[in-house]
């Protein structure tokens, strides 16, 4: 499995889009959907799906526009449908401006608990943890095959996602990271933003 990873937007989240036997995965498009269109179409690569790690703005704006021109199912967390319902007065709150966004549709709902999950058109076996505490349905992307984990904002290099939002809860994030540390060493971090690490590096950063 190929990773591609896109820093985009003003903020710089991180969007990641897995690339499997010319089939491709997307997590967290958060802007810049030309940018993105235009990297299927130079990889040559048939997008199958789009995978939220969490609802807010910065790393979902971008998911409606490229759903017109793959009509492709977006999967998020059903705890974090309101923040995808009020996405362009989030954005426009934190960016200072109004950008256009165009509100996804297709939207199928991840709901509690951890999932094992295969899909069988594009061989990407992966499991979705449900990490709460940045936002009610924070969820990581699982790939032990591949030693990878797409953590969103629960986990960074060196930091940990916010809780200071009204629906943040400071008790489950820490719950939410004592599972994802449990998993191997080797296993690389991919965040939401920022550079990748590892979960031995985390283990000892939260010593």
């Amino acid at each position: 499995m190929k990773i591609y990873t896109y820093s985009l937007g003003e903020l710089q989240a991180n969007c990641y889009l897995l690339e499997q036997e010319g089939k491709g995965m997307l997590i967290d498009p958060g802007d810049d959907a030309s940018f993105i269109l235009e990297e299927l179409l130079r990889k040559n690569i048939q997008l199958v799906g789009i995978y939220l790690t969490h609802g807010h703005f910065d790393h979902a704006m971008a998911a409606g526009e490229i759903q017109m021109s793959f009509q492709v199912p977006l999967y998020i967390h059903k705890e974090d449908q309101f923040l995808i319902e009020r996405i362009e007065e989030t954005a426009k709150h934190f960016l200072d401006h109004k950008p256009i966004i165009i509100k996804p549709t297709l939207i199928h709902y991840f709901t509690s608990g951890d999932f094992k999950t295969k899909n069988s058109n594009t061989n990407f076996k992966f499991q979705i943890l449900s990490t709460p505490g940045h936002t009610p349905g924070s969820v990581c992307f699982y790939f032990p095959d591949e030693k990878s984990i797409f953590t969103g904002d629960t986990l960074f290099a060196r930091a940990v996602g916010r809780t200071d939002f009204a629906y943040g809860d400071k008790q489950k994030l820490r719950e939410s990271l004592k599972k994802i540390l449990e998993l191997p060493d080797e296993t690389e971090v991919y965040p939401g933003h920022g550079e990748s690490t590892y979960i031995m590096e985390e283990k000892k950063n939260m010593l």
